[in-house]
């Protein structure tokens, strides 16, 4: 094996790039983690995990896609991840705990995500009604997150993409919730390649006429919108809309295919961060980051470009179960005890997907302990009754 790269945690913050990663849940191992059981989560697990985020300099995503947001993760299971991870931010701003957060708001450790999924798709009517039942999902969600202390990510909505008629739906939706956010939120825009069931979001499923109500939005209530998260794998399409927004506004990439170009930037334009992909990746990603800030900007795109592959695969197609990776990886380096996730989602990739993977994190150096990821590989392994010949660690 290759061992651990020379990553570090930095001992100050990071300034050159404003970054979250998106962070996943671990459940309690005895728990019924089988499709369709409520979400149990093992919390001193999955606040740990976030501590080690933090402990790198990097922000982090909550109750997103990652969390397994419509795919095991109910919404009272969402609502009590929002409340512990935002009030376990407030204790490390106030203790002071990490230097890379030195002067750090509790919006800057932690940023959540805001949906509609305490509604059934199936079960909103089309038209006002339904509209109107899409917003206040949406309003109840916001006091959650903005009463927590977080920062909001306003997320697509699979019931939106069903009630809504036309773009101008999108944006009297949208209008009412910027409108009601007493600060500025992220506007997270994700691709069908993510979630199926949001084909067609803002109202089109050409991404240049989509763009253009998204971009009409978002110069409406530039006052209200801290960035915007993109996650549509499509590079040239984050670099156009990138030079597009308004002055203030961010562009936060949610590409984990080509995040380490759209990172490092054209020379006159970067973009920041809010990824899945930071969740595996984390020690080269702060390590990548410090080198930014150190100019080192070389340094810094080589060190990203080195977990690019394994980037690809974790979010190969199926991308939507991407998750299965980021907990995989999580279970190798002894971050949670078992390899489960809620709603059994750990049975998302095959066992040869799974044993690339190691291959790929191996590679990268972001086995941190790679005996205790050899054995766990190990078992893995001989439980799909597949004997390693030749292992070496």
């Amino acid at each position: 094996m290759y061992g651990p790269g020379q990553f570090t945690r930095p001992s100050a913050p990071i300034t050159s790039r404003h970054v979250y990663a998106a962070a996943h849940v671990i459940p309690l191992m005895t728990a019924d983690n089988t499709p369709g059981a409520d979400a149990e989560l093992d919390w001193n697990a999955t606040l740990a995990y976030r501590h080690e985020l933090w402990s790198y300099g990097l922000g982090v995503a909550d109750a997103m896609d990652t969390a397994q947001r419509g795919m095991g993760l109910d919404y009272a299971a969402t609502c009590e991840l929002i409340r512990r991870s935002a009030a376990e931010a407030a204790d490390v701003v106030s203790s002071g705990k990490y230097p890379a957060l030195a002067g750090k708001t509790v919006r800057d450790l932690v940023s959540c995500g805001a949906g509609t999924d305490q509604l059934d798709p199936a079960a909103v009517s089309a038209g006002p009604e339904g509209l109107a039942a899409v917003t206040a999902a949406y309003l109840e969600m916001l006091d959650v997150v903005e009463s927590s202390g977080a920062k909001i990510i306003i997320m697509c909505s699979r019931a939106l993409t069903k009630v809504a008629r036309n773009a101008e739906d999108y944006l009297d939706v949208y209008s009412q919730l910027l409108d009601a956010a007493k600060q500025p939120v992220i506007l997270h825009w994700l691709g069908p390649m993510f979630d199926p069931a949001l084909a067609g979001y803002w109202g089109s499923d050409d991404v240049a006429t989509a763009t253009g109500t998204f971009l009409r939005l978002i110069e409406k209530h530039a006052d209200k919108v801290d960035g915007v998260k993109v996650s549509l794998l499509d590079a040239e399409h984050e670099t156009q809309l990138r030079s597009a927004l308004p002055e203030s506004v961010r562009l936060y990439t949610g590409d984990d295919f080509n995040y380490p170009e759209l990172i490092h930037g054209d020379g006159e334009l970067h973009s920041d961060a809010l990824l899945g992909i930071f969740a595996a990746i984390y020690p080269a990603a702060s390590t990548a980051l410090q080198a930014y800030d150190a100019g080192e900007a070389d340094r810094g795109r080589a060190i990203l470009d080195s977990t690019r592959e394994l980037g690809k695969h974790i979010f190969s197609a199926p991308t939507l179960y991407y998750k299965t990776g980021i907990a995989f990886l999580a279970w190798l380096n002894g971050h949670q005890s078992g390899f489960q996730m809620v709603g059994g989602l750990h049975s998302g990739r095959s066992v040869a997907h799974l044993a690339h993977t190691f291959v790929l994190a191996d590679k990268a150096g972001l086995l941190l302990d790679p005996q205790l990821a050899a054995e766990r590989m190990t078992q893995l392994l001989a439980v799909y009754g597949i004997e390693q010949k030749g292992a070496r660690a």
